[in-house]
């Protein structure tokens, strides 16, 4: 009865979880993000309150944004605005952020709204606002307290209407104490804070991530309904430091680079890396390494597919000899799937136990003493 009764409790939630994500736009699967996604959407039903989004960068804190605004009844038939406060200049930042009049300086050839009024009625997103210049903070507080912008050059203010919404990838509490982010303004601004997970805490969410990113470039290649638990495993060990942002990147590179099959498995995964992994490795020495595979192939007559095959076995045969390593880190290194370093072992007649076996041996013929 006890198990029936959690197993009815989990279909409720996973239920209740995937309606709030649809609702938000978001993709979770994790029960763990149902508190702070219930939280977004009560925010959005109270059209006035004012959001504080922190996390990492590429963590979705504009994915959430816009799904507060699209369910903000008041609001969501007026303009959504991003302010990108890690662009924005000191010389020019009132300019975009309150408008400015003809005439009121060099350039100024007619008069222009700001960002604040572009918002106006809707919402207005401050992102990266932890990169805001300080001596502009106190200015955006003046402009929340009093609900009114004044353009540069003009004697008028002009009343606004906006709901803000801040986002910072970085904690802003932390730079308050260090006296780099103004205390007054921290406090205008944490009425609602939402706290997003990096990736590599919701490593549960992967599978679907990468399911609703194929789907979103499936122009790229087509269909991808699967991806492969061994490729789950190895990507629930990496940092992913640019979060959902760099997933979405390398999804990109394997639909491009797919050549068939409905499925993302490591060798999708190691395509994709391939390119950007040979710029970081020392290219002096893949070089030589190059160098000295020609010489075997022009100069001893052995050929290409044979020469990349010891090539092959003699780096898995340098991997499982490591010493202290079991075969799913030797595996994780490796960027493949433990199963796929079974069978590779298996067939070059490679074992943990004495490195080389009759078959690597015999192979070890091929390119002798040379």
């Amino acid at each position: 009865m006890g198990n029936e009764c959690l197993s009815s409790d989990l279909r409720c939630l996973s239920s209740d979880l995937r309606s709030v994500c649809d609702e938000l736009g978001f993709v979770t699967r994790s029960p763990r993000m149902m508190p702070l996604l219930l939280r977004a959407r009560k925010a959005a039903e109270v059209s006035d309150i004012t959001v504080l989004l922190e996390g990492e960068t590429g963590t979705g804190k504009q994915v959430l944004a816009q799904g507060i605004h699209r369910l903000d009844r008041k609001r969501r038939s007026f303009s959504f605005v991003t302010v990108h406060c890690s662009t924005i200049t000191e010389a020019l930042a009132e300019s975009e952020l309150f408008g400015h009049q003809r005439g009121s300086f060099s350039g100024a050839v007619t008069d222009r709204k700001g960002l604040f009024q572009a918002a106006q009625h809707g919402t207005i997103l401050l992102d990266d606002l932890n990169d805001l210049p300080f001596p502009l903070q106190g200015k955006l507080l003046d402009v929340i307290q009093r609900g009114t912008v004044r353009p540069v050059g003009s004697d008028a203010e002009i009343r606004i209407d906006v709901r803000i919404i801040a986002a910072c990838n970085q904690p802003l509490e932390p730079m308050v104490q260090e006296g780099r982010f103004r205390t007054d303004l921290y406090h205008r601004l944490n009425v609602v804070k939402l706290s997003l997970p990096p990736l590599r805490d919701r490593t549960e969410d992967l599978d679907s991530l990468m399911l609703a990113l194929a789907r979103r470039h499936g122009s790229l290649y087509g269909p991808v309904d699967s991806v492969d638990p061994g490729l789950l495993d190895f990507l629930a060990t990496q940092p992913f430091p640019g979060n959902i942002r760099e997933l979405e990147n390398a999804v990109q590179r394997m639909l491009f680079l797919k050549t068939g099959g409905a499925s993302f498995e490591m060798k999708d995964w190691m395509a994709q890396s391939q390119a950007q992994e040979i710029v970081r490795l020392a290219p002096d020495l893949l070089a030589e390494a190059a160098s000295a595979i020609w010489r075997v192939i022009s100069q001893r007559g052995v050929s290409w597919d044979d020469a990349f095959q010891e090539i092959e076995r003699r780096v898995l045969q340098a991997a499982i000899e490591l010493d202290g390593c079991t075969r799913r880190e030797i595996a994780e290194r490796l960027q493949t799937s433990e199963r796929t370093l079974y069978h590779k072992m298996r067939a070059y007649g490679l074992s943990r136990a004495g490195g080389l076996c009759r078959a690597a041996a015999a192979a070890t013929a091929t390119f002798g003493s040379h």
